[in-house]
């Protein structure tokens, strides 16, 4: 059974730094491309970051590019999302996805649609105050 648990979310304010952690079990978590997607109230799903199986490709939207950095750690099954210079839209639902078959080169470009993930984490609130 395939588990994401995302942690490390808050309130802060505008300007601060949070760290979000994604811990994995129940799949061969190297062999996967793993996501970072948000959800504020009202709004629909989308894309934040996205790190390949070996953390030598990354994605980014380009409302966090230069203040976000995904990462992952293959021995701790775990991936972040290191969130700098937070403002209030950054304010959502942030939750971890995780899928196998987006892993390759051939299919990477279709890292940015949630539609491609299997698996999904229950999220953490992210509340970032002016």
């Amino acid at each position: 059974q395939v588990q994401l648990v995302e942690s490390g979310g808050g309130v802060v304010q505008a300007g601060d730094s949070l760290r979000l952690s994604c811990a994995a079990s129940g799949l061969s978590f190297s062999s996967y491309a793993m996501a970072w997607f948000r959800q504020d109230s009202g709004k629909e799903r989308e894309f934040v970051a996205a790190i390949a199986p070996s953390g030598r490709s990354t994605q980014y939207a380009d409302s966090v590019a230069g203040r976000f950095t995904i990462s992952r750690d293959n021995a701790k099954n775990t991936v972040y999302l290191q969130m700098n210079s937070l403002n209030p839209e950054d304010t959502a639902v942030y939750y971890c996805a995780a899928d196998r078959q987006i892993a390759y080169s051939s299919t990477w470009y279709r890292a940015r649609n949630d539609l491609e993930y299997n698996y999904w984490g229950q999220g953490t609130q992210v509340t970032v105050s002016s």
